[in-house]
């Protein structure tokens, strides 16, 4: 091997592991790795586990919002949340007439700030018990921590735990949820 091939692959394997650095800190969401230097649709698309939730975001036309600069805090509903709502009402959603709606609804997973769960639990305690934040679809989340877990509630009264939280993103964090949130006025 000549100089020139072995300093690149030096260099190719000292990028790959720094790579790996940036995941090793992040948790598997969907079996994919989450890499902090990536934004969140960046991410979103590999997780197994969020397929409908990219497909309702490409519907919606937020793909660029949510890889721009942030930050923001998503908490982000599984597959099997989806599949949780009424019969046909996803695919109701992802009609192009529904897509101020759909929009709308996904907004409500959007805190327009990074919050990890740490700044969460000490909201909710500098509160006594409860914080509500405003999301940028203008819903009202009322976030709860207590035993080490966190619960989302919506105005509806739908509650969905935190199942995987701060996986950390180059414009914000995610956090996994396992409902899916909606306004008042909507479903």
């Amino acid at each position: 091997m000549n100089f020139r091939a072995l300093t690149l692959a030096a260099m190719l394997s000292v990028s790959a592991l720094s790579g790996a650095a940036f995941a090793q800190d992040n948790p598997m969401v969907g079996g994919a790795a989450m890499f902090a230097d990536k934004n969140i649709v960046e991410n979103a698309v590999n997780s197994a586990d969020h397929t409908t939730l990219v497909a309702a975001v490409q519907a919606a036309g937020l793909v660029e919002t949510l890889s721009g600069e942030g930050p923001f805090t998503v908490l982000a509903p599984v597959n099997a949340a989806f599949d949780a709502l009424p019969e046909g009402a996803v695919e109701t959603l992802l009609k192009p007439e529904n897509k101020e709606m759909l929009s709308t609804i996904l907004a409500c997973h959007v805190i327009p700030a990074k919050a990890l769960s740490t700044d969460i639990v000490g909201m909710v305690e500098a509160d006594g018990g409860e914080h509500v934040v405003d999301t940028v679809g203008g819903c009202k989340l009322t976030l709860k921590a207590a035993d080490g877990k966190v619960t989302v509630t919506d105005e509806n009264g739908t509650v969905a735990n935190v199942t995987i939280a701060d996986v950390i993103q180059s414009n914000g964090v995610i956090h996994v949820i396992d409902a899916v949130l909606t306004p008042k006025s909507a479903m």
